[in-house]
């Protein structure tokens, strides 16, 4: 990872699982980001946060991801990537080529799932509910991939589920 001239990089999140990568950058009231997505390496600048300065990071990823089939959701105070590892397997021990500990990188605990865990998440390529779900928290993703979530299903599964319809036993 490298910073260009002396601009600050924003905070960012990650998480992974054994096919995507999770990363949020963290910079609230972003406008027009500048998002640069290769295959070793994602690149981002833009304006914003509290002091409304220029923030710039480039991170070099440990192992190559698939750029074409990166999913995108800008936010108020993020930007959401989901990024498709091009080699299926075993958990990348980092995100970035480099060793050092970058003091603006963190672990995403919500988002994260230990590799032993993830044995019944099924394939995130075939939509499984798990990324539909995640994708629904963040928002409508405006991607540069082909294919777009299908959520017609997803209604009638909330509303199926949705424990405050019982009623609720007397007091005794």
């Amino acid at each position: 990872m490298t910073q260009e001239g002396q601009l600050p990089p924003p905070p960012v999140m990650w998480a992974q699982r054994r096919d995507i990568l999770f990363i949020t950058i963290c910079l609230e009231d972003c406008k027009d980001p500048v998002l640069k997505i290769e295959p070793e390496m994602l690149h981002f600048k833009g304006l914003g946060g509290t002091e409304k300065k220029m923030h710039e990071i480039t991170i070099n990823l440990y192992k190559e991801i698939n750029p074409d089939k990166a999913m995108k959701n800008l936010g108020g105070r993020t930007l959401e990537l989901v990024l498709f590892k091009k080699e299926e397997g075993p958990y990348w021990p980092r995100l970035t080529k480099e060793k050092t500990k970058a003091h603006w990188l963190k672990s995403d605990f919500n988002k994260w799932k230990d590799e032993d865990d993830s044995d019944d998440e099924g394939d995130f390529e075939g939509g499984s509910h798990e990324l539909e779900e995640m994708m629904r928290h963040m928002g409508g993703l405006g991607g540069s991939g082909d294919s777009k979530p299908n959520f017609d299903d997803l209604a009638d599964e909330v509303d199926e589920m949705d424990s405050d319809d019982e009623d609720i036993p007397d007091l005794e």
